[in-house]
Formats: C-alpha cells, sequence, structure tokens
C-alpha cells in the first residue's frame, strides 16, 4: 500500500474521531447551557508521530499537547511551519526547562516555585513570553504532580509577578477511581479563587478522553484529549 493511502486512511481516521470528540463536547455543552465556541480542544499527541499532528492541522485543530520534552522538541521542530499552539502538560523537571521554554507556548504544569522561577529566566533567555497554567493536585496520593490546594493562589501570584511569564489559570488531571464531577468542582472553586486576585487569568485546564464532560459541566475551558482523537498509544515513528 502507498505512502499516499495510508496517510488518507489516517486522515479520515482522525477526521472521524475529530467529530465524534466534538459532538461530545457540544452535546456536553448544550447540557450545561453553555456555548461550545468557550471551549478549546487540545490534542494531546503522546506517543504519536510529527505526521499525525500535521494532519489533525489539516482538520483545523489548532492546540497540540505533549508530556515529554524527548519526545516534544523533535516533533515541535517538524511542524514548525505550522498555524499552532504547543502545550506542555507533563511533570516538568528543571533541567529540561531551558529546552521547553524554546517551544512551548503554553506550560500547563506548572506545580512549584522553583519551576517558576526556571521558566522565567529561560523564557527570558529565548527572548521569548510563556503562557502558565497552575497544576492543582485532586489526589497527593498518585504522585502526577500538582501544588496542593493551599499553595495554588501563591504561586500564580508568582507566576503574574514573573516578568516573562503569563498566567492563564489553572489545570488538573481527576483522580483514578474517583469521582470526577467531585474533583473538577474543587477545581472550579480554587480556580474562582485565582481569578479573583487575576481576572484574566481564566483558563480551566480539565478533563481528558474519559471525563471531558463532568469537566465541560463543572466550568472547563480546555479539554485534553489523546486516545479518543488519535486512538490507542502507538510509538512514534519519525
Amino acid at each position: 500500500m502507498s505512502g499516499f493511502h495510508v496517510t488518507e486512511e489516517r486522515k479520515d481516521e482522525l477526521a472521524a474521531n475529530l467529530a465524534e470528540v466534538r459532538k461530545r463536547i457540544e452535546a456536553a455543552c448544550a447540557a450545561a447551557g453553555r456555548d461550545a465556541d468557550e471551549i478549546t480542544l487540545v490534542a494531546v499527541t503522546k506517543t504519536f508521530p510529527a505526521s499525525d499532528v500535521r494532519l489533525l492541522s489539516e482538520l483545523g485543530v489548532a492546540d497540540v499537547a505533549e508530556n515529554r520534552d524527548q519526545d516534544a522538541a523533535p516533533k515541535a521542530a517538524a511542524c514548525e511551519d505550522l498555524p499552532l499552539t504547543w502545550h506542555f502538560v507533563g511533570q516538568l523537571q528543571t533541567n529540561k526547562v531551558r529546552s521547553v521554554a524554546s517551544y512551548a507556548d503554553v506550560v500547563q504544569s506548572v506545580d512549584r516555585s522553583k519551576l517558576v522561577a526556571a521558566l522565567d529566566r529561560a523564557a527570558g533567555r529565548a527572548g521569548r513570553r510563556l503562557r502558565c497554567l497552575v497544576q492543582m493536585s485532586l489526589d497527593e496520593r498518585e504522585g502526577r504532580g500538582g501544588a496542593a490546594p493551599g499553595d495554588v493562589l501563591a504561586l500564580a501570584d508568582e507566576i503574574a509577578a514573573a516578568g516573562h511569564l503569563e498566567l492563564d489559570g489553572v489545570m488538573a488531571v481527576a483522580p483514578l477511581g474517583g469521582d470526577p464531577a467531585e474533583a473538577f468542582a474543587r477545581l472550579a472553586r480554587i480556580a474562582a479563587e485565582v481569578r479573583e486576585s487575576h481576572p484574566a487569568a481564566r483558563v480551566v485546564s480539565a478533563g481528558m478522553s474519559g471525563d471531558l464532560e463532568p469537566a465541560i459541566t463543572c466550568g472547563a475551558t480546555h479539554v485534553r484529549v489523546g486516545t479518543a482523537l488519535l486512538g490507542g498509544r502507538r510509538a512514534i515513528v519519525r
């Protein structure tokens, strides 16, 4: 089978998945009395090749996310000609900050003061401004990153005060085995507190393939969708 046919088949597959995800978003918004235009779909392309990013861009997806710098950096370079907003959503170690600051437009996983300072320095060196979200932990037992709820406001203040960072809002991952609606409601309360001090920080990134509906019900503005959009995890082929 020629590469052309493989690409066309993959594009058709992604188009069908995208249509289904958008349908779910529209239904969730209708049920919540919200406008679907309020929701930004972020395609989580981890473990998938740059060719899929190109196909998604052709299909109208404007936001993509990665969680590992070693995968994200070459993929972003391969797609630098595309009109995309790149989100970094994984746990970020300070030794990867300089690389991430060179291509990411948004860092969604800011969860400690040391990371705020490192991102600010790296963005300054790169001559860029980075949009940042404070990641809040909804289940401290899982070790998936995130600041304790009581630390979110202070971190938000630090980001807002940094010279090369912009505070966009908050992000969280629902706890495994828990009630996502209850977890996202807690996130919404903290997000409202952040907006009291920082009215422009309106982003609430919550909800993935399995729980985007309760996230939208609880006020999510961004949903991070991987499996429902791209299918099961596969090895990157560059």
